[in-house]
């Protein structure tokens, strides 16, 4: 995603000069959504992006794996041999982290590739005995497409609660109860110590038979080609941008999953693994590259990302802190409802659960640090923008 709307961006920026697109896998650029949802139930054969990139003078190299960058010479090294640039835009995005000791044990899947999707799918329609290992997003949008394809299903997770890494516990532990009602199984504070053929082994002695594994446990910059190059790579193995999503290398820019990015508007370095993010940096970086990014735009975005699961469609906007002030709006055990993360009063984030006006208006006023009024937030029926105080 962020290295094709880079590409187009570019070109729709007035870039006349050669672009080329490299890619690790042989497919057509796609897009990832419906890989957990439409490409995985059949229901899509897949989700190539409809652009038309002959007509936009966008060079594809494809199944080419890029080994290394040697910034001093501007040049990348691939296996098909070393490809030369005047600028470039690292879009590698992130890998799924693998679960010890499951690699290479039959019936073991990962979810983030076409080909990943592509493997699920007769799993799907046989509609097999599956355990999903992780309570995160993917692990809940994979449950819930192979609840609705009848499969048996039950999810492990390490933490004590659904969402664990991205939700505070207050808000999460309403989510437990979705996967009751779907009919999926779900089992918290439970480390595997083992997979096998045929079966996931806990630390506490249970046995739970799978069909099939699916390790949905996070997921890491897929940065580790970089090493020796010098370019900088913060802790958590994300490219280190400054606000114009350059690197510490010249002339090299990163967007996307596998880059960092520090944020005046939360004071905080921030690592989105997320569409939207994927979506809007790549007009920063063209529009920085085609305009000069000494004087160019600044990347500080509200994140956002959204989530369909269990028969609910979950957004967030924002990034919050555990300090932060909660308001609640609805009723976290129905069908409805929002959480608002205040700062002084400001709003910095919100969660909305079937509430898509709730996000719309809410991601706006986050953009405007907008300060509300509590108590006329916490009234459901009051639109959130008419709580601005």
């Amino acid at each position: 995603m962020a290295g094709v709307q880079t590409a187009v961006a570019l070109r729709e920026r007035g870039w006349s000069g050669d672009i080329t697109l490299l890619g690790a896998e042989p497919h057509q650029p796609y897009d990832r959504p419906p890989l957990s949802k439409a490409v995985l139930l059949g229901k899509a054969d897949g989700s190539a992006f409809d652009i038309d990139f002959a007509a936009l003078d966008i060079e594809l190299l494809l199944g080419r794996q890029v080994t290394s960058l040697r910034p001093e010479d501007h040049l990348l090294e691939t296996g098909a041999g070393p490809v030369p640039y005047d600028r470039l835009v690292l879009a590698t995005g992130a890998a799924p982290i693998t679960l010890p000791g499951s690699e290479g044990v039959p019936g073991v899947h990962l979810l983030r590739t076409l080909d990943d999707a592509e493997a699920l799918r007769p799993v799907l329609a046989a509609r097999r005995e599956v355990v999903v290992v992780g309570a995160g997003w993917i692990g809940a949008e994979f449950a819930t497409a192979a609840r609705e394809a009848g499969c048996a299903v039950t999810v492990v997770e390490a933490a004590d609660r659904p969402l664990a890494g991205a939700l505070p516990a207050e808000v999460a532990e309403y989510m437990r109860a979705w996967y009751d009602e779907s009919g999926a199984r779900l089992v918290t504070g439970a480390r595997v110590a083992a997979v096998e053929p045929g079966a996931v082994l806990l630390e506490d002695g249970t046995r739970l038979p799978a069909d099939a594994v699916v390790v949905g446990i996070g997921a890491r910059p897929a940065t580790d080609w970089l090493a020796g190059s010098g370019v900088e790579l913060s802790p958590d193995g994300s490219v280190r941008t400054d606000d114009r999503l350059r690197t510490s290398a010249p002339d090299v820019y990163a967007v996307g999953d596998c880059a960092s990015f520090p944020s005046a508007r939360y004071g905080d370095r921030l690592l989105v693994h997320h569409w939207d993010n994927a979506l809007q940096g790549p007009r920063t970086v063209a529009a920085n590259i085609v305009g000069g990014a000494a004087e160019g735009l600044v990347y500080d975005p509200v994140p956002y990302f959204w989530s369909e699961q269990f028969g609910r469609f979950v957004q967030y906007a924002g990034h919050h802190a555990a300090a932060d002030s909660t308001v609640w709006r609805g009723d976290p055990t129905g069908a409805s409802w929002s959480v608002c993360w205040l700062r002084d009063g400001v709003l910095l984030a919100l969660l909305a659960v079937g509430r898509p006006r709730d996000l719309a208006q809410g991601r706006k006023l986050i953009e405007r640090g907008a300060r509300i009024d509590p108590r006329r937030a916490a009234d459901p029926s009051v639109p959130l923008k008419s709580a601005v105080l």
